[in-house]
């Protein structure tokens, strides 16, 4: 251990100016860096306790987080925007399984019944098809349009 400390403190002189009464200082401080370096770390940090149980965060109605306790319908964008957390590194924090809910389920529900009720996720009817690849009559060019429209978003149309 004197010997890597007087090989730093010496490649240290030969850059740097210092007095001759601060040397001994620089000496002891550079070795007591390298003792402590050596020696195993203090206790590791004790970790962090959820602020509501696991088996409590889920219900209905609301995800709880498990950082702060707060109610959520949708988990993610509270955990990015409170506490600069992605999805995984929030799992992998409070060691949850892959499948645990980051949504509450009333309203996972509520948004497929919305979805399903306009018709997304459907494959389009064949009759649609079908009437798609029949010819559209389209008026003639002479005619007037049905509409004009104004000159620009603010005024009001004319007719």
């Amino acid at each position: 251990m004197i010997r890597l400390t007087s090989k730093i403190v010496a490649a240290y002189l030969r850059n740097n100016a210092v007095a001759t009464t601060d040397l001994p200082d620089l000496i002891r401080s550079t070795h007591a860096t390298l003792v402590n370096i050596d020696s195993p770390a203090a206790e590791a940090p004790e970790r962090q306790q959820p602020a509501v149980s696991i088996r409590k965060s889920v219900t209905p109605d609301a995800v709880y987080c498990l950082e702060c306790g707060k109610p959520q319908k949708m988990l993610k964008r509270h955990l990015q925007t409170a506490h600069d957390l992605s999805v995984d590194a929030y799992r992998a924090k409070w060691s949850l399984p892959t499948d645990y809910p980051m949504v509450a389920s009333t309203y996972a529900a509520r948004r497929s019944e919305l979805a399903k009720s306009i018709g997304l996720g459907t494959k389009p009817r064949q009759d649609r098809a079908s009437t798609a690849s029949e010819p559209v009559e389209t008026a003639a060019p002479d005619s007037q349009p049905q509409h004009r429209y104004p000159a620009s978003r603010w005024s009001k149309p004319v007719g």
